[in-house]
């Protein structure tokens, strides 16, 4: 089986909020993909609840596109302690926490029910499980704590 960089990743030495530039990389016309480790939670201490985390992801992937050029995937981790964020070229991390910041201070501070993309039976494959209540509470408390630039220490938090 092949190695996946996230499985070699020291999860009891992050330090949760932050976003982490897994790596890039270079297709064959040369074009470049970057995969960033958004991480909400501090693993293995809590999980969003599965609702919250759906709702999140669904305004994460319309306020991200409006936010940062190139997103082309926001995608929760199974464990629910964050997302995958795929994008073209390689935007620098400080950008990407900009970004993620603005959205969720969209979320946690502005957004309604009408807000929240993707709900319904033609749109969804889990419509019934959402939360925009959760989703609120836990982007406030992702922004209360601040999100760092760096996976290991908190920086410009």
């Amino acid at each position: 089986m092949a190695d996946v960089e996230s499985f070699t990743l020291d999860h009891t030495a992050v330090k949760a909020p932050y976003v982490r530039l897994i790596g890039t990389e270079v297709g064959p016309r040369g074009d470049v993909i970057a995969n960033f480790d958004v991480r909400f939670v501090q693993p293995n201490e809590g999980e969003i609840p599965t609702a919250g985390i759906h709702t999140i992801e669904h305004m994460l992937a319309s306020l991200l596109r409006d936010r940062l050029d190139g997103v082309i995937d926001i995608s929760p981790f199974g464990c629910r302690t964050g997302f995958h964020l795929i994008t073209w070229g390689e935007p620098p991390v400080a950008d990407v926490v900009a970004a993620i910041g603005e959205g969720l201070r969209f979320i946690a501070e502005e957004a309604e029910w009408s807000d929240v993309p993707g709900v319904d039976a033609f749109s969804c494959g889990n419509y019934r499980d959402h939360s925009l209540h959760s989703a609120r509470e836990w982007s406030a408390e992702i922004l209360r704590q601040g999100i760092s630039r760096d996976a290991f220490e908190r920086v410009g938090v």
